[in-house]
């Protein structure tokens, strides 16, 4: 989603799709294996986990238990990814080009980038 100053937000459905994924790879477990703890169909939660499904709280529950996670911490990373998704960065640039990228701050702003030139 844009913002009205010109920055993007992602879906939250996005951010908790990927969290899950990752949770569940790091776990080396299946779609299968998970979605069956869970007690859903693995389209489904292949579909949460793609960000295509906008999950309730009970699937978010079921699948944070087959998971074996808790619910506050899954929120918890929620929340770090989106305000890394949203806050400003500074880009650091040579004679070469750009050489990196890197958060500025931890805060959302409504600035957009901020670039920085060094010798």
């Amino acid at each position: 989603m844009t913002r009205s100053d010109g920055t993007h937000e992602p879906l939250l459905r996005h951010l908790v799709g990927a969290l899950l994924r990752r949770a569940r790879r790091r776990q080396g477990r299946t779609l299968q294996e998970v979605a069956e703890v869970a007690r859903m169909s693995t389209a489904y939660l292949s579909e949460v986990e793609r960000g295509r499904k906008e999950p309730s709280s009970e699937v978010l529950a079921a699948v944070c238990r087959a998971l074996d996670l808790r619910l506050v911490d899954l929120v918890a990373d929620a929340h770090a990814s989106l305000v890394a998704a949203t806050e400003p960065r500074v880009r650091v640039l040579t004679s070469t080009g750009p050489t990196s990228v890197q958060h500025l701050r931890s805060a959302p702003s409504t600035t957009s980038d901020v670039v920085a030139l060094a010798a």
